[in-house]
C-alpha cells in the first residue's frame, strides 16, 4: 500500500511523532487538528515531560507511547489511556520511529541519530527536523537512505523550500547554487563590543520565529545556519562551492534554487513552521489549511545582504567543518551542543560559543567512521574536549 498521501481506500496518513511535547513536535498536532480526515497519530514520544505526553495521548489515543527517561516509564504508565502501549529508553523511541507511514523526528540534538536511523531502516518516510542526526551520522545516515520505501522530507522551513524548490524547476545537472536563506537572528548588525554582553534572554528572543531554546541559541550565533549548508550539503548531494547564505530579515523568502540558465526559483510564506511540517507529514500532496499565507497588500519589502561571518565566527566554523568531512561535522555538532547548554546555564559568555566549538575542533582525533558506534565515539570525544574548553573558561555568572 503506498506511503504518500491518502490510499485508494482514504485511510488516513499514519503519523509517528518522536519530540511531541517539543516545539516542533506541538506544532505537528496543530497540523494534525487542523486536517483530522487526513492524518491519524498512531505513536508519540518525548524526552521526559511525561505530563504533557500523557495529555496527548488521551486526546489522540495513540497505540503507543515512549518516553527517553526510562526513570519516567512508571509514571507514564499511570498516566496514559489504557490499552496504550508504553515503551521507555532509546529502545521505545526506536520503535515509534518504526510505526505508521511517516515519522517525525523532532528529537533535540545528537539524541536524534538513533531515530533517525531507525526510521529509515524500517523503510518509512522520514519527516526530518533534527538536523544534527544528518549532520553527525552522515556517514551512517546515508547508507540506511538507501533502504526500500526510506526517504527524507525535511522540515526545517530552509531545506523544506529547498525540497519546494527542487520539485518546481529542473534536473539535478540544471542546478547552478542553492541558496539558504538566514534571519540574522537578534543580534544581526551588532558589532563585537555591543555582544560582549549579552544574555541568555536576549538570545532567545528571535525576532521572527517561534522556536526551543536550543536551535533559537543557535541562531543567534549563525551556527544554526551553518549546520544547515552541511544539511543541503548532505540532502541534496549538492557540493559546498554551490551553496551560499544570505541574510534576510522579514524570513518571507525561506530558501532558492538557481538554476544553470539563470532563473531562481524560491518559496515563500510567513514564518510558520506548521508549513512546513505539514507538506513533510503529507508529502506528496500538499495541506488544504493554508498556515503561512501572504498578504501581499502588507509586504512591503523583501531585504537581502551578506552574513557578517567576522562577527558570527560559527558560520565560518560549520562550513569548513562540513568541506573536511568525515566525522569532523560530528565533533564541530557536540562541541555546539555542550557550548550551548553551558551558555543557557549562565557558565559561559555568548561570544565563548564559538570559541569552545573552534577549541573543540582542533583536538579533531576520530579515525574514518565505520559504523554508528565510530560516530557516538566520536561523539563522546568531543563532548570531553569541550567540557574542558567550558571549565576553562572560569565560569561566568
Amino acid at each position: 500500500m503506498e506511503r504518500t498521501g491518502l490510499s485508494a481506500s482514504d485511510r488516513p496518513v499514519e503519523v509517528a511523532v518522536v519530540g511531541s511535547t517539543g516545539s516542533i513536535g506541538t506544532q505537528a498536532l496543530d497540523v494534525v487538528a487542523a486536517e483530522p480526515e487526513r492524518f491519524q497519530v498512531v505513536a508519540l514520544a518525548a524526552r521526559r515531560s511525561v505530563e504533557a505526553l500523557a495529555t496527548q495521548a488521551k486526546a489522540l489515543r495513540p497505540a503507543l507511547v515512549a518516553v527517553a527517561d526510562e526513570d519516567m516509564a512508571k509514571a507514564l504508565e499511570a498516566a496514559v489511556p489504557k490499552g496504550t502501549e508504553v515503551l521507555a529508553g532509546p529502545a521505545g523511541l526506536a520503535e515509534v520511529a518504526r510505526r505508521g507511514d511517516v515519522v517525525l523526528n523532532a528529537a533535540v540534538g545528537f539524541a536524534g541519530l538513533p531515530v533517525t536511523l531507525a526510521a529509515l531502516e524500517a523503510g518509512r518516510r522520514l519527516a526530518l527536523a533534527n538536523k544534527e542526526s544528518l549532520i553527525a551520522g552522515g556517514p551512517v545516515v546515508q547508507p540506511a537512505r538507501r533502504t526500500p520505501g526510506a526517504e527524507i522530507v525535511p522540515v526545517d522551513s530552509e531545506h523544506c523550500a529547498l525540497h519546494q524548490c527542487l520539485r518546481a524547476g529542473g534536473g539535478p545537472g540544471e542546478v547552478a547554487r542553492l541558496v539558504l536563506t538566514a534571519s540574522g537572528g537578534p543580534f544581526r548588525g551588532r558589532d563585537p563590543a555591543e555582544l560582549a554582553a549579552v544574555g541568555v534572554a536576549e538570545a532567545l528572543a528571535h525576532p521572527t520565529w517561534r522556536m526551543g531554546p536550543k536551535v533559537t541559541v543557535d541562531s543567534s550565533t549563525l551556527m544554526n545556519k551553518g549546520l544547515e549548508v552541511i544539511e543541503a550539503h548532505e540532502l541534496f548531494g549538492v557540493d559546498y562551492d554551490r551553496i551560499d547564505v544570505v541574510v534576510h530579515p522579514q524570513s518571507v523568502v525561506h530558501s532558492m534554487v538557481e538554476f544553470t540558465d539563470g532563473a531562481t526559483v524560491a518559496q515563500l510564506s510567513r514564518p510558520d513552521m506548521r508549513m512546513p511540517i505539514g507538506y513533510a507529514l503529507g508529502y506528496p500532496r500538499r495541506l488544504s489549511h493554508p498556515f503561512g499565507a501572504l498578504d501581499w497588500t502588507v509586504l512591503e519589502r523583501l531585504d537581502f545582504e551578506r552574513p557578517d561571518r567576522g562577527v558570527f565566527r560559527c558560520l565560518a566554523l560549520a562550513e569548513e567543518a562540513g568541506r573536511a568531512g568525515g566525522l569532523v561535522p560530528a565533533w564541530l555538532n557536540a562541541g555546539n551542543e555542550v557550548a550551548v547548554a553551558a551558555f543557557l546555564e549562565g557558565r559561559i559568555a555568548w561570544g565563548a560559543i564559538a570559541e569552545v566549538v573552534a577549541e573543540t575542533l582542533s583536538g579533531f582525533d576520530s579515525p574514518p567512521p565505520g559504523d554508528v558506534g565510530d560516530v557516538i565515539e566520536a561523539d563522546r570525544r568531543a563532548r570531553a574536549r569541550a567540557e574542558v574548553a567550558v571549565a576553562g573558561r572560569g565560569g561566568h555568572r
